[in-house]
């Protein structure tokens, strides 16, 4: 009998064709994860703090309701010792107050340099609309070394791209399981100390003490290729590729490190907040600016994280475990008498 023939390679006119297609979605998908979120960054409840009496609180709210309708979620507190308050323990992002004088606006740039300018803008437009200029006070200012933020900002890709390759070269260079997870949590205690020494030391975008920024770091890695390893355990590559595209197409667009939460879109800033790029974001601001503040949910998230990549590999253990085929028991022959 004759081999089959081997087919044949497919034309020219369909390679073309399946390149193109491919260049198109990958295109597609890449600019809408970046590009959409970025263009439709704007305020959406944005927590903002009021403090007065209650007429000129409302005349503050209703101003800000009819210029910038849905931005601002408004929050009437106290006094200003309650902004100022309300600020430094991240409840809001800003604060208008109106005493005797006039309004006044408190921001807080190293909570996001991005909101506080809109902020001023908004500022500059109760101005235009009282006729006295607005003054602005920073009560949590940004690094001097880094006023733009423009450091952490820069850090969301890398810090997702550290989980992402732990995982892909411990995977395929690691074989035992125990020594994959010591690999991965052995990276992720050197990028923590790569990340605090180049953020921190030298070009002061983060303040936090340079342990205490390498465990932040550390953590967030860890949880990142730790599901990936965990991916990698129960789907093989596929699953690792999928899981380093949704940390690289959500994971860092939506972290809100080169803005905030409450300017993505819908509620894609929440989203953000629940994956690890994100919540080490928001750690990291925490940590070196706000005394903690804020920092449970972040850390919370990044232990989940952590806890469901252990048990994603221990899954993929035993039921590599169960597949395998069991060794054949020696039979023992009798003695034949001679």
């Amino acid at each position: 009998m004759s081999a089959s023939p081997e087919p044949a390679a497919p034309p020219a006119a369909r390679a073309v064709l399946v390149v193109t297609a491919a260049v198109a979605v990958l295109l597609t998908v890449v600019l809408t994860a970046f590009a959409w979120f970025a263009v439709r960054s704007a305020p959406h409840d944005l927590p903002l703090a009021v403090a007065g009496p209650p007429p000129a609180t409302a005349q503050v709210t209703a101003a800000l309701d009819t210029a910038s309708p849905g931005a601002f979620d408004v929050r009437p507190v106290d006094d200003e010792a309650a902004a100022r308050s309300a600020i430094e323990d991240r409840e809001v992002y800003g604060a208008v107050v109106v005493d005797a004088s006039g309004p006044r606006l408190l921001v807080a740039s190293a909570a996001s340099p991005t909101v506080a300018n809109s902020l001023r803008q908004v500022a500059a437009g109760l101005g235009a609309a009282t006729g006295a200029p607005v003054p602005v006070e920073d009560v949590v200012p940004a690094p001097e070394a880094d006023p733009r933020g423009a450091g952490l900002a820069a850090a969301a890709l890398p810090l997702a791209l550290g989980g992402i390759v732990t995982a892909g070269l411990t995977s395929r260079l690691v074989r035992s399981r125990g020594r994959r997870i010591a690999t991965v949590l052995a990276a992720a205690v050197a990028g923590g100390m790569v990340t605090a020494t180049v953020l921190g030391t030298w070009l002061g975008s983060v303040e936090a003490s340079w342990w205490t920024t390498s465990g932040v770091v550390a953590l967030g890695i860890a949880a990142t290729a730790l599901v990936l390893l965990g991916l990698h355990e129960l789907l093989g590559t596929p699953g690792l590729a999928l899981g380093a595209a949704t940390t690289v197409l959500l994971g860092n667009p939506l972290s809100g490190l080169a803005g905030a939460p409450e300017l993505l879109p819908g509620a894609w800033g929440a989203v953000g907040q629940w994956l690890p790029p994100g919540a080490t974001g928001t750690l990291l601001r925490a940590t070196s600016w706000f005394d903690g503040a804020g920092a449970g949910s972040a850390l919370l998230v990044l232990g989940v994280w952590c806890l469901a990549g252990l048990a994603l590999v221990g899954t993929g253990a035993a039921r590599a475990r169960r597949s395998r085929p069991a060794r054949p028991v020696p039979v023992e022959r009798e003695a034949v008498p001679v």
